[in-house]
């Protein structure tokens, strides 16, 4: 069982950089890869990007690539999201969730102990 927690997000400008933490209690983090997914009002969750077990290998949606990037900290229990160069299209709340199919999946059925979920709101 993992227990995630997000945080970091907030309110800026276009442009912008944020970054995003998700903490996880629990020994079996380091046993999933981690993915982030967004949801916006009236919209589906979506995709953001995931890091492989040992934080080597990413994988992103083609919206943030080149903007997003996802790491790891096993130690700390703790993945990250860092976005820069904000847009008002991101705006959503950001959750992060544990992979259990093992594959970096993107599909969001693939993932399980979601956390609740941090606001992160771009303004033009």
């Amino acid at each position: 069982q993992v227990q995630l927690v997000e945080s970091g997000g907030g309110l800026v400008q276009a442009g912008d950089s944020l970054r995003l933490s998700c903490a996880a209690s629990g020994r079996t983090f380091s046993s999933y890869p981690m993915g982030w997914f967004r949801q916006a009002p009236g919209k589906e969750r979506e995709f953001v990007g995931v890091v492989s077990r040992s934080g080597v290998g990413t994988r992103y949606d083609d919206s943030v690539k080149g903007r997003f990037s996802i790491s790891r900290d096993n130690t700390k229990n703790t993945v990250y999201l860092q976005m820069n160069s904000l847009k008002p299209e991101d705006t959503a709340v950001y959750y992060c969730a544990a992979d259990r199919s093992l594959s970096m999946s993107n599909n969001y059925g693939n993932y399980a102990y979601w956390g609740q979920g941090t606001q992160v709101t771009v303004s033009s």
